[in-house]
């Protein structure tokens, strides 16, 4: 036998645009279509919202699921009529099998289809996935990082490093950006990547943001004449009272609004726009700068420039990076650039690793840059060394201007 779960795929959109009536009837017409590709002897359950099960009796074998599946995402995949809206939704399929002689038990099965699912929707959705022991040992690794995760907020391991952001115009530290990092007790600094998305899935991401903007507000005192970056995760954005989180920070601290730059993606913006774009707007009446980073990695980046006035484009280090040694990226940040400046935003490159990036965004009008060639992240303490050794030269070569960081020790390495 095997146990399939799906779950329909854009089903929320559904919702959210045509109403609940609509989301109704999708789940009656996509039901139709599912009990229709079933044998006379397998069972259609809904488990909730828009997940469904389907327990397939006396198969031969796993390839009858498979096929099973297939069909099902084939059906599913066919335009819906939602009162004369045409609707295009998926579905996405995890299966388990139990053999002649298994003593895995209905709840066990079901948990592996539901892993199983999971694993399809991680890749890209529409798409079906067989139950591997794989999986169980990644989940179970998992549940570990997310127990140990719990406990280094209580036990105070996260710490905030800080990455300077320079001013081509001037050549000082104008501001830094602040970077999250878990000092684990026995694998030392982790990254970002490797925890915030596991934040997210199991509900801790808000916590974690609240505190970071108030660590952030905290240290900010360290370094009173620059302005420091924080970024705000879509779930924080959505599930939080950032508005509140921020004005008490800043009160409690006694720190200047106008120092706080808040940055977000375009993931912040992809629902509930209007209530969102309300949101950014108290706090920019409050002071505070708002930053869209990573720009030009998604889909609607303009449209969203149109709708709301940033202070600050934040052009990704994908593009810096090819900076110099192809077309395309010169003049996609040089397009950026000067789009940012006909709107008054500051435009900010990442990913800086060379001089010669650095002065080609100069050219390009660029005003703000930070990376690797200028410093890594830090301790808010080595901030203040590095300012209080921030010194510039310049030199003339072939006609041209260069500038040479002579850094602090703190910065060798």
């Amino acid at each position: 036998m095997a146990v399939l779960c799906l779950d329909l795929d854009h089903f929320k959109e559904v919702n959210d645009i045509l109403g609940h009536a609509a989301g109704d009837n999708l789940l009656c017409q996509a039901s139709a279509r599912m009990t229709a590709t079933l044998r006379s002897n397998d069972m259609l359950a809904r488990l909730g919202g828009d997940e469904f099960a389907i327990v397939q009796r006396n198969i031969g074998s796993p390839l009858e699921s498979s096929v099973l599946a297939q069909r099902l995402i084939e059906t599913l995949s066919a335009p819906f009529d939602l009162d004369g809206n045409e609707v295009l939704i998926g579905v996405s399929i995890g299966i388990s099998t139990r053999n002649p002689g298994d003593d895995t038990d209905g709840e066990t099965l079901l948990q592996h289809s539901d892993m199983a699912l999971y694993g399809a929707k991680n890749n890209g959705r529409g798409t079906f996935r067989h139950f591997e022991q794989e999986m169980n040992d990644a989940l179970i690794a998992r549940k570990k990082v997310e127990v140990s995760l719990r406990r280094a907020i209580s036990e105070n391991e996260l710490e905030l490093h800080y990455q300077p952001q320079v001013d081509l115009q001037t050549n000082t530290i104008k501001g830094v950006e602040a970077l999250l990092r878990w000092n684990h007790k026995t694998d030392g600094l982790i990254s970002p990547d490797q925890f915030i998305p596991l934040a997210e899935e199991c509900g801790l991401i808000v916590s974690i943001g609240d505190w970071v903007i108030r660590e952030a507000c905290r240290q900010a005192k360290d370094w009173p004449d620059l302005t420091f970056a924080v970024n705000v995760s879509p779930i924080q954005f959505r599930q939080g009272n950032l508005v509140k989180t921020v004005r008490d920070a800043l009160a409690t601290e006694n720190v200047d609004p106008k120092r706080l730059e808040i940055e977000i993606t375009e993931g912040v913006l992809l629902s509930h726009t209007d209530e969102t774009i309300s949101t950014l707007k108290e706090l920019q009446e409050l002071g505070i700068k708002i930053a869209m980073d990573d720009f030009g990695t998604g889909y609607s980046s303009l449209s969203y420039l149109r709708r709301f006035p940033f202070d600050k484009i934040k052009i990704d280090k994908s593009f810096t990076t090819d900076l110099g040694t192809c077309i395309a990226a010169d003049s996609i940040i040089e397009a950026v650039i000067k789009l940012g400046a006909s709107m008054g935003m500051t435009s900010n490159a990442e990913g800086v690793e060379t001089i010669e990036q650095a002065n080609l965004l100069r050219d390009q009008g660029c005003k703000e840059v930070q990376g690797f060639h200028f410093s890594k992240p830090m301790p808010s303490a080595s901030i203040c060394e590095l300012l209080a050794d921030w010194e510039w030269d310049t030199f003339q070569k072939d006609n041209e201007k260069y500038y040479v960081l002579n850094a602090a020790e703190t910065l060798k390495g």
